[in-house]
């Protein structure tokens, strides 16, 4: 495994407003593990891969970015779905996405056009499933929200070839908590 996708909910379909909401701690805590296991069993794994949507995209660039320091051939690459994807977000959006991106080792536009329609996001989930080697996913099957699509993609290729996908539910969110809880009382 060489290029592992990261992807998931977007900011607003958990519920996370505010980049000092508590249930970031844990979710960026829950990616680091993940990618930390991944990392020490697959010593080629070399580029992480995201699409810049805001939420656990975004989150786990800042996972990647902390991770550097201790595998230094790591490398994040963004490839958005289409040119100007933050032009309607707000100010702190785009600020905080700006910064990501200014770190990013890779940069790149599927679509070299401005939004035109929902097949610019369809094509962005396919181009990143086939581009990738695994995926690492924030997913619970409940609540699909618009991972669905992309991992509904995942799947159909992990039917066709070897394809791991790997999903962090709200059970493993939920012991990630008690984990941290129970090491800090224990501090």
């Amino acid at each position: 495994m060489k290029v592992l996708v990261i992807t998931g909910y977007k900011a607003q379909e958990m519920q996370i407003f505010k980049k000092n909401d508590p249930a970031l701690h844990f979710i960026k805590l829950a990616i680091r593990k993940r990618l930390t296991a991944l990392l020490e069993e697959h010593h080629e794994l070399e580029w992480v891969v995201i699409s810049g949507q805001i939420g656990v995209e975004l989150w786990a660039a800042e996972v990647v970015y902390d991770l550097q320091e201790l595998f230094p051939l790591l490398k994040l690459a963004v490839f958005t779905p289409f040119l100007e994807q933050e032009a309607n977000w707000n100010e702190q959006n785009r600020e905080y996405y700006d910064l990501i991106l200014s770190q990013a080792n890779h940069i790149d536009f599927i679509s070299k056009k401005k939004y035109e329609s929902p097949m610019q996001l369809r094509n962005k989930n396919q181009f990143i499933v086939d581009k990738s080697d695994a995926m690492l996913i924030v997913y619970e099957s409940e609540s699909p929200g618009s991972p669905r699509y992309i991992l509904e993609m995942a799947q159909h290729k992990a039917r066709q070839m070897d394809y791991p996908i790997y999903i962090i539910d709200s059970y493993e969110l939920q012991v990630t908590v008690e984990d941290e809880q129970y090491n800090t009382d224990f501090e």
